[in-house]
């Protein structure tokens, strides 16, 4: 970004440290700050986890009066659920383990927020993200947070170049720890030690419950628990209460511990040992690239969910948006539905979600 000199910048602000300490570091640095938070569900009063909650929207209008700049909420509520919920919801009927966080940030947080910032007269749109961008020889290149611990780059791979031309991350450069120090010096001491939102933020009890609420039970998907034979092994009353990996709520009666391998959208739950869940090769839709796409083969580095170290890996194009993914080692829980992201070294190429799982181990 070029000198302050008072130039506008609408910084998104969920009501957490991070989010706060980045707008309160801009004012500092001369720019001219507006806050915008985002209402993107009805909750109840004493709801307490999520990004947006109530007692988040009442944090980040403290920070912007205790700091002298002015804060908007922005009701997305009806974009939020179009894009994210039903996706969620629909995600779970196909048999898969949907990322809301990640079509959020894809979908609503800087699609949406970018326009608001330039209707305000802002020329960029700051977040909490541990992520940094870079321009290098005419294209704007995303790279991991310098906190590993923390790095959030995972979350951005859908955005455009159009979207990182007009966006910036105040706390890419910073750990997590020296965050919270400036919150305390910044006096934002309610916030400085406030735990990471570790949840879906529109859900407060189960999934499974949210989405026999939102579907209506007549509307699930039940079906056979099998082993990796095909043999049958007792019978479920919905593909949304498992998820590949998961070994608890299986209701099965076994010597050995069983583990969902692959769940399927015609109601078939496929069990099996530990070890059958450990997989090499899988394909990608929806391929985004940041900067420039890779037109064939590349060695890269695969992330499979957000808290999963990049692994070495081989990619193919195939066309229509597709890649296929080949781990140098396997790994467990190769997980439809989930983002996957490709770099190399620290730059983010590119991502895309998790269609299918294949066989070869």
């Amino acid at each position: 970004m070029n000198s302050p000199s008072k130039e506008r910048i609408v910084v998104a602000m969920s009501g957490g440290v991070d989010s706060s300490v980045a707008a309160v570091l801009l004012k500092e640095q001369g720019y001219d700050v507006i806050g915008i938070s985002m209402r993107l569900w009805t909750y109840d009063r004493e709801a307490t986890h999520g990004c947006c909650t109530p007692e988040d929207l009442d944090d980040a209008r403290k920070v912007a009066q205790i700091h002298g700049f002015p804060h908007y909420i922005v009701d997305l509520e009806k974009d939020f659920e179009k894009t994210v919920v039903d996706n969620f919801l629909k995600s779970y009927r196909m048999g898969e383990t949907p990322n809301p966080c990640a079509r959020c940030n894809q979908d609503v947080k800087f699609s949406i927020l970018l326009k608001k910032a330039k209707e305000l007269g802002a020329k960029y749109l700051a977040t909490g993200h541990y992520a940094r961008r870079v321009e290098e020889n005419g294209k704007i290149r995303l790279y991991r947070g310098k906190d590993h611990g923390k790095d959030q780059s995972y979350f951005l791979f859908a955005l455009t170049q159009e979207e990182l031309a007009s966006v910036t991350f105040p706390l890419g450069e910073l750990p997590k720890s020296e965050v919270r120090k400036m919150a305390e010096a910044y006096g934002l001491l309610s916030l400085a030690q406030k735990p990471d939102s570790q949840e879906i933020c529109f859900i407060q009890g189960s999934y499974a419950d949210f989405v026999e609420q939102r579907l209506g039970k007549e509307a699930l998907i039940k079906g056979k628990m099998t082993d990796e034979s095909g043999d049958i092994l007792g019978e479920h009353d919905g593909i949304h209460q498992f998820t590949v990996g998961q070994r608890k709520g299986l209701g099965l009666q076994s010597l050995e511990p069983k583990y969902v391998l692959a769940v399927h959208p015609d109601g078939r739950v496929v069990t099996g040992p530990n070890e059958s869940l450990f997989k090499r090769v899988f394909e990608v839709r929806e391929m985004t690239w940041v900067a420039e796409p890779l037109e064939q083969k590349a060695s890269v580095l695969a992330q499979i969910r957000s808290r999963f170290s990049p692994k070495p890996a081989e990619i193919e194009i195939l066309g229509d948006g597709r890649v296929k993914v080949i781990f140098q080692e396997p790994q467990r829980a190769i997980t439809p539905g989930q983002a996957a992201v490709f770099f190399q070294g620290e730059e983010v190429l590119g991502g895309g979600w998790i269609d299918s799982v294949q066989d070869q181990s």
